[in-house]
This record gives structure tokens, sequence and C-alpha cells, in this order.
């Protein structure tokens, strides 16, 4: 085949945050499975390949390069790359829907590819918490994977999603980090228990929290958070008589000596901790600032702020791992209270 006809088979998608060499690897190695490709065919050039696909050329390096390891790619010098072997085969495909691109869904993501060993072809997508982006995503996307792994976490819509998920052969479904309601059948789950685990974890720093009059969990009124969150700090408060208050808006509350406050959104936490330095109170000893979501950063704001967290490399390793053993078990991920000089 002329190495100008390869482009019929090959493509970038410019909307993944797959990287784009892993995407051309993938592209190649789909191809040839699919017969598109062949043995002995003339492959382009990295500098066609970087003007036909809007990619740098050092992506084209990076990806020819990878290839060339694994045996698939050949090169004469002074005639150009061709298919050195055919005999290639991934035997997963796996494509994944995050919500949103954070410190720890990188941390999900790594754990996840690390797990999951080579010769596996992985697709990601972000859908931004926007349900109809998903849908759009996921629909364009059906039968071409071996697995998909969503994290379904939507401000808007989501009361539809278990429709949108019921679409995918239950054999190739992993939900990640959240069960959705309504979704039937047996698939692989890797989630958190929302509800119980606020209580345990709120549970576990009581005494801490004692010092405080009133404990104050700051849930936005557009958030991707499971209201389970909400329910089992009640449930916290309500059993060990607390004081409690569900914030929706973080910068128009009153900020006073005794409160604790309990902060789901990064960008709350940062409000939060710079109204309390502009009031001069001292976090840790009249204000108390937990954190939902273990993160490096967090061990070093204030001389450490406590954090409630699940094990987010635990759950990446997991779903790899249930992945590879065929498995469709439902597995609920630890979670931890980190507790530092915020509290």
């Amino acid at each position: 085949m002329r190495s100008s006809k390869i482009f019929d088979h090959i493509h970038v998608d410019e909307f993944s945050a797959t990287p784009k060499y892993l995407q051309l690897i993938n592209s190649i190695l789909s191809a040839i499975e699919a017969g598109k490709i062949k043995k002995e065919d003339l492959m382009p050039s990295i500098n066609e390949l970087s003007f036909e696909l809007e990619i740098s050329r050092d992506t084209a390096e990076k990806g020819y390069r990878h290839l060339k390891q694994i045996g698939v790619l050949g090169s004469v010098p002074g005639k150009g790359y061709y298919i050195a072997n055919a005999e290639f085969h991934q035997k997963l495909k796996i494509v994944l829907f995050f919500n949103k691109l954070s410190a720890h869904k990188k941390i999900i993501y790594d754990a996840f590819v690390q797990a999951i060993g080579e010769n596996v072809a992985i697709d990601f997508y972000i859908y931004n918490n926007d349900f109809a982006l998903f849908k759009k995503l996921l629909q364009n996307k059906q039968g071409d994977y071996t697995h998909y792994v969503i994290i379904p976490h939507f401000i808007e819509g989501g009361e539809d999603a278990h429709e949108v998920i019921n679409t995918i052969p239950k054999e190739k479904l992993v939900l990640l980090d959240k069960k959705v309601p309504g979704v039937e059948g047996e698939f692989t789950a890797v989630y958190e228990n929302f509800e119980k685990d606020i209580y345990n974890a709120l549970e576990e720093a009581k005494s801490c929290l004692e010092k405080y009059q009133t404990l104050k969990i700051i849930f936005p009124y557009k958030s991707y958070y499971p209201i389970e969150i909400v329910k089992g700090f009640k449930r916290f408060c309500q059993e060990y008589a607390f004081n409690y208050k569900v914030v929706n808006d973080i910068a128009l509350e009153e900020i006073e000596a005794g409160d604790a406050y309990i902060n789901l959104m990064e960008p709350d936490l940062v409000t939060l901790i710079e109204r309390i330095i502009s009031l001069d109170l001292k976090v840790g000893q009249q204000v108390g600032v937990i954190s939902y979501n273990e993160t490096p950063l967090k061990k070093i704001i204030l001389n450490g702020i406590t954090t409630v967290s699940t094990d987010f490399h635990k759950m990446g390793e997991m779903a790899a791992q249930l992945i590879l053993c065929s498995s469709r078990r439902h597995v609920e991920v630890p979670f931890y209270l980190t507790q530092r000089n915020s509290l």
C-alpha cells in the first residue's frame, strides 16, 4: 500500500485527552488488526505524519519509536518506514470517560495505566461534568472497545444517566468512583460509599471537632458531588448533637471563631482560607478546616490541611485488576481521615 493511502486508516482525535503519540500508536495497531494495513506496507514519513495529522514532529517520532521497539515498524535508511510485523494483537481496547481532570483524577489514571500493563489500547475523554457531552461521546464510541470505564458525575441531567449507560453491554462496563441507580445487569464497579464514608471519617475526628461550636459543610448549588455526602454529614451531626449548617456559597458566609468547615470543591478551599486569613483567625485553633480529597499540596498548606479522602491510587489499580481477571464484582474503595494541623 502506498503511504498516502495510510491516512485513510489512521487518525488523531483532537477532543481526546489521550496523548497524541499514544493515539497514533493505537490507531496504527488497530488498522493492522483490522487488516487495513498489512506487512511490508510503506508508512508515511515523520514530516508527512506531522503535516497530515497536525501533530508535532516530536509526537510523530515518539509514536514511531515505540512501534519500532515492539517490532511492528521497521525502517530502511533512504527509503523510510514500513510494517515489519502484522501479527501484533491488542487484547484490550479501553476507553476512559472522566468527569474532569484534576490532581486526584490524574492519580486514578496513572494507577490504572500502570496496573493494566502493556499492549493495551487506551483512549481517554474528559466530559467536564456535562451530561450532554458525555452522551455524545459515548454514542460516538459504541462498539469500538472491550471495556468502557466511566466516572459518572454530572452537574445537570444526570438523572437520565442510567438510560445511556444501560446501552453498554454489561460485560464491558466498569463504573468508577460512583454507582448509578438504575444501571442493571452484571457489571464491574469500584466505588465510594459517600454517606457512610463521610459519617465514619467525622466520627473518627469527633474528639477534635468537639472544640468547635458549629460544623459547616460547603456544598454549592451546582455541584457534581453526590448528595449522599450531605446526608452522612447531617446524620453525624444529629447523632452526636453538633450544631450544623449546609453552606451553598462560602464567599457570602459569615466566618466566625468556633466554626469548623468541610470543603468539597478546590476553588472553595482557596476562598475559605483567604477569608480566614483576612479575618486574622487561626486555622486549627479558632476555625477548623477539613478538605475533601487528598492531594500532595494539602500536606504543606498552612502546615497541613486535614483531609477526608478515598484511596485514588487503589481505585485505579483495582479497576485495572478487575478488568484483567474478567471480574464483575462491586468493590468499595477504602476511605481515610488524615488528620493535620488545620483541625
